[in-house]
Formats: structure tokens, C-alpha cells, sequence
């Protein structure tokens, strides 16, 4: 039996400055298929000038990887900033991330690539430096397994890095959530 076509259907994120995003979802598959609340709050949190002024004050040139991807929106979002940006997530969704890229390329400023790295918290190790900027955007959960895994990823994470959870108030006006958290992340400075 032939494997079926997942059929897509486009969400449209809207910029602050410039042409909307827009962002292929699939009707039918896993988490990394549509665009998540977490990812519209953290896409929308590139663009204020609370970002620009914590962190980077301007993406040009930056160097961004994008762990666990999905769709890309983030990491989309980031090179239309003109970041040259790394989106990864599991091989299944190598064709959808391919897609979001090549349909939003006109509007990439800087460069964008999608590539499989796994597992997470080894990536982060790998490629993180003591002058990284980790930002983490996440939906809290409370039901199943989801909040022992994320306690249990926190935890580990500790180990070699500092966390800060960045207060609601900075985020942006209109895509906020007090159930959705963006936390910057660096390496720890082992002596």
C-alpha cells in the first residue's frame, strides 16, 4: 500500500514590519506538524525592542540555531531578521521544514538551512559556547508524561547551563501567555 501525501494547510503570521510569514502545517502527523502557541510567542518576542535591548540589538550576521523546529517558524522569523539561522528537528520533518524555507526565502535577509541533530540536550552541549544566546520558548504541560520530562530536561540542563526565565511583561503585548514561558539560556563558565 502506497504511503499517502500529508495533506497542508498554510497559517499566516503576521510582522510587525513587512510581508506576513506563512507557514505550512500538516493536517495529519505528530507535534512538530503545526505551529504551536509557543512559537507564534516567541516569533513575536524576536521582533519587540525588549529583545533588542537585552540581547542583541540586531539579529544581522548572528549566528541562531533553532532546536526542535517544527515548522520553522522561529527560525524563519529570525532569518527575515537577518540571522543566519540552523532549524533542526527529527528527520520525518526534514520535508516540512524544507518547504516553510523555500516558500518564505524571498523574504530572508540573512540564511536559513534545516538539519536533523539529535538528541537535544547533546546539541546544545556541542554547539553552545560561553558567549551563546539560548533562547527556549515553551508551553507548559500538565497532563501525561510532559511535566516530568520537562522537569527532568531542566534539571539536566542545569548541570551546564544558567537559566532565566524572561517575565511575561517583556514579551510581546499581544502574544503573551502565562502558561507559555521563553527562558535565555548560556553555558556555564566552568573554572
Amino acid at each position: 500500500m502506497a504511503e499517502v501525501e500529508a495533506d497542508y494547510f498554510v497559517r499566516a503570521v503576521e510582522r510587525r514590519a513587512g510581508a506576513e510569514l506563512r507557514i505550512n502545517q500538516r493536517s495529519a502527523g505528530d507535534v512538530g506538524c503545526v505551529v504551536w502557541d509557543a512559537a507564534l510567542v516567541l516569533a513575536k518576542y524576536l521582533e519587540t525592542s525588549a529583545f533588542y535591548r537585552a540581547n542583541l540589538h540586531s539579529f544581522t550576521g548572528k549566528s541562531v540555531v533553532e532546536l526542535g523546529s517544527g515548522t520553522g517558524l522561529v527560525g524563519l522569523m529570525a532569518s527575515v531578521l537577518g540571522a543566519h539561522v540552523t532549524v533542526t528537528d527529527l528527520e520525518e520533518l526534514q520535508d516540512l521544514l524544507n518547504t516553510n524555507i523555500n516558500d518564505n526565502k524571498h523574504l530572508v535577509t540573512g540564511s536559513i538551512q534545516a538539519k536533523s541533530l539529535e538528541p537535544l540536550l547533546w546539541t546544545m552541549k556541542e554547539l553552545a559556547g560561553t558567549n551563546s544566546c539560548i533562547l527556549c520558548c515553551y508551553e507548559e504541560r500538565t497532563m501525561g508524561n510532559n511535566p516530568k520530562i520537562e522537569i527532568r530536561f531542566f534539571e539536566l540542563l542545569q548541570s551546564d547551563f544558567e537559566i532565566e526565565e524572561i517575565p511575561v511583561d517583556r514579551h510581546d503585548e499581544e502574544y503573551r501567555s502565562e502558561d507559555i514561558h521563553i527562558l535565555h539560556i548560556k553555558r556555564k563558565r566552568h573554572h
